[in-house]
């Protein structure tokens, strides 16, 4: 099983060249069937724009990453091959917008649970967070600093 209880690790900053990644979750599922979804926020304090191009994580055999895109009042998500990391910019995986969308889950996400995500940058590499599952009705993580 990849879903391990533990220490909420949303809040957690973890830095990779100019950017810092944090804020990572997902909610819980009904069951492995549904498709879940990941949400995170990536500074980049450098000078150079980057890219979000995959995610990979044991919990799905299908992550990618998809765009919430509203046409004549319908909501579609389709894939998107790269979320923009524009420098000196924060860029947010959120509800509404670009989010990963993990398919064809390994076992369902219950809610204080954990899994790793690693974010792969066209420039910057890959880096893996700890997500955390948070209820079906969340809306993010509540942290104690203000970023």
């Amino acid at each position: 099983m990849v879903l391990f209880a533990g220490a909420a690790q949303a809040c957690e900053t973890v830095t990779l060249g100019d950017l810092s990644v944090d804020h990572a979750w997902s909610r819980a599922t009904i069951g492995e069937s549904r498709p879940a979804v990941f949400y995170v926020a990536i500074t980049n304090a450098g000078t150079q724009d980057d890219a979000l191009t995959g995610i990979s994580t044991p919990a799905a055999a299908m992550p990618m990453l998809h765009e919430t895109v509203v046409a004549d009042g319908v909501a579609s998500m389709p894939h998107a091959m790269s979320v923009p990391v524009p420098a000196g910019q924060t860029t947010e995986l959120a509800p509404g917008g670009y989010h990963g969308m993990l398919m064809q889950l390994t076992s369902a996400l219950k809610e204080g649970d954990s899994f790793p995500v690693t974010l792969i940058f066209e420039k910057a590499g890959e880096v893996t967070v700890n997500v955390e599952v948070l209820s079906l009705r969340a809306e993010g993580p509540t942290c104690d600093d203000a970023s």
